[in-house]
């Protein structure tokens, strides 16, 4: 097989697509559920600095909520031009659970996203609290379909297929709810936690350290930065941990449903009993042998039947044109679970400094925070690898191949295509990428620099409605704007 006919390349531009987009809605699940808990902390405490953090955050939420949904309606274009065969035969099922996302996540989070953005002034704080965690709610439920929809290709449930080999509904509960959906669920949810966590401590690091130079905007709230900096760090010292343990159930979930996966990001081309674990090597396709490797005996089996004597089945128990290309898979394990022991000592370092109450004042962590920032999204793109190509040579695990499900389409046109989203993607998308990091290396402002000068107050710094644009209101009693 030619690496530019047309099944490569639209591999290669559907890989591309959906690399940039998983992004913007790993940052925007966490942001959305980050602003509700703001919005919800300064409601009840009438703290300013959390109303402060709400529209700073606010601001980057927004854009990259739009480039996520520009970023995703091309993957659906794509199902029509490079993929029609495969949404022919799983339309039935695609086309529904795609349905159920935009009739409940997408109407949920552009119902209510005008209101959390610019109704405060207008519904009441209470209303606008519940707008918030609508739109959050929006973002989780939609995660919950595609991650769905995307678990039912791994671990295919509840079908039959017809007579014209379409993929037909049985039992809805089954399909939506298959044998990995629900360990694949978490592991993103919390991945995407994890992404903003270290987002947010990179960011509040970053004005920290300007702080300690003394480069930092005299107009600086250095109160708000310590605050999303302490709350990025407890997140991230209490989900990681989760995470790690949800990453094992997943592993020991693929291993019943796709061992041969397994094999490929275990580096294992033969089967073994006991079995080691690959710290490191390069992947031998065509010899079907693993050169140069590094691997610790017994550990393979302890982490994966959690027994010292169990083994471990290689690609050499399966067909060999059912083998997945390990590389890829295998060097991109290796990648998320390194980050995520990163993120793991991350936490306990946050731990420490803070029983020492030194969080704010290490120039080492700061930096490694700093450093840390685009660590999630590294991880999730080496999962999403880990993923999609050891699902291979198929779109349904075990059922539809990949070179079956490809439209009949010339090479020509998908690569002509693909150098398009290539130029549109980094020219559209970068801008937005330099709009966010100017954003973000403005800190949040104290009072003072965000009301104009001339802005009359009354006494005890009751702002009058009609100058209440950048989303700051008084500090009444809790209720009163309701």
């Amino acid at each position: 097989m030619e690496w530019f006919d047309a099944l490569n390349l639209a591999r290669v531009q559907f890989g591309f697509t959906v690399a940039f987009h998983v992004l913007f809605p790993a940052l925007t699940i966490g942001l959305a559920s980050y602003l509700f808990v703001l919005n919800g902390l300064h409601y009840f405490t009438r703290k300013p600095l959390y109303l402060d953090l709400f529209n700073y955050w606010k601001k980057i939420f927004t854009l990259s909520f739009a480039m996520g949904v520009v970023s995703g309606i091309v993957i659906t274009y794509q199902f029509g031009t490079n993929w029609s065969v495969y949404a022919d035969k799983v339309g039935p099922i695609l086309g529904p659970i795609i349905g159920y996302e935009v009739l409940t996540a997408f109407f949920l989070e552009a119902g209510f996203l005008g209101v959390m953005l610019f109704g405060r002034d207008k519904v009441g704080e209470r209303l606008h609290l519940f707008a918030t965690g609508m739109v959050a709610f929006g973002t989780f439920l939609s995660a919950f379909w595609i991650l769905s929809v995307n678990s039912w290709m791994q671990t295919p449930a509840g079908f039959s297929i017809n007579e014209v080999g379409q993929f037909v509904p049985v039992d809805w509960l089954q399909i939506i709810f298959n044998p990995s959906f629900l360990h694949r669920f978490a592991h993103m949810v919390l991945a995407a936690y994890l992404t903003t966590a270290f987002v947010v401590a990179g960011v509040s690091a970053y004005h920290l350290l300007k702080h300690h130079a003394g480069t930092a905007a005299a107009s600086m709230n250095l109160e708000a930065v310590k605050k999303m900096f302490s709350m990025a760090m407890w997140m991230a010292a209490i989900v990681t941990p989760l995470q790690l343990y949800a990453g094992d159930a997943q592993g020991l979930n693929t291993l019943a449903h796709q061992p041969m996966k397994i094999a490929a990001l275990e580096g294992h081309f033969e089967s073994q009993k006991p079995a080691g674990l690959v710290v490191f090597g390069i992947p031998n396709q065509k010899e079907a042998r693993m050169d140069y490797k590094v691997e610790i005996p017994y550990l393979g089996s302890l982490i994966l039947r959690h027994d010292l004597d169990s083994g471990l089945q290689g690609l050499d128990a399966f067909p060999r044109e059912d083998w997945p290309p390990m590389a890829p898979p295998f060097f991109a394990f290796r990648v998320m679970v390194g980050i995520g022991l990163l993120m793991l000592c991350m936490g306990v370092w946050s731990l420490v400094l803070r029983y020492k109450r030194r969080l704010y004042a290490s120039p080492r962590f700061l930096k490694a925070a700093v450093l840390m920032a685009p660590s999630g999204f590294v991880a999730i793109i080496a999962g999403w690898i880990v993923t999609e190509v050891g699902r291979q040579p198929y779109t349904v695990y075990g059922l539809l191949r990949t070179a079956d499900s490809v439209s009949p389409i010339a090479a020509s046109t998908v690569a002509t295509t693909l150098a398009i989203f290539v130029v549109l993607y980094f020219t559209l998308f970068g801008a937005g990428l330099v709009y966010i990091l100017r954003q973000i290396r403005q800190p949040p402002m104290t009072e003072e620099a965000v009301l104009p000068k001339s802005q009359p107050t009354l006494a005890g710094g009751f702002v009058p409605p009609s100058f209440i644009g950048s989303g700051r209101t008084a500090q009444a009693p809790r209720g009163q704007h309701d």
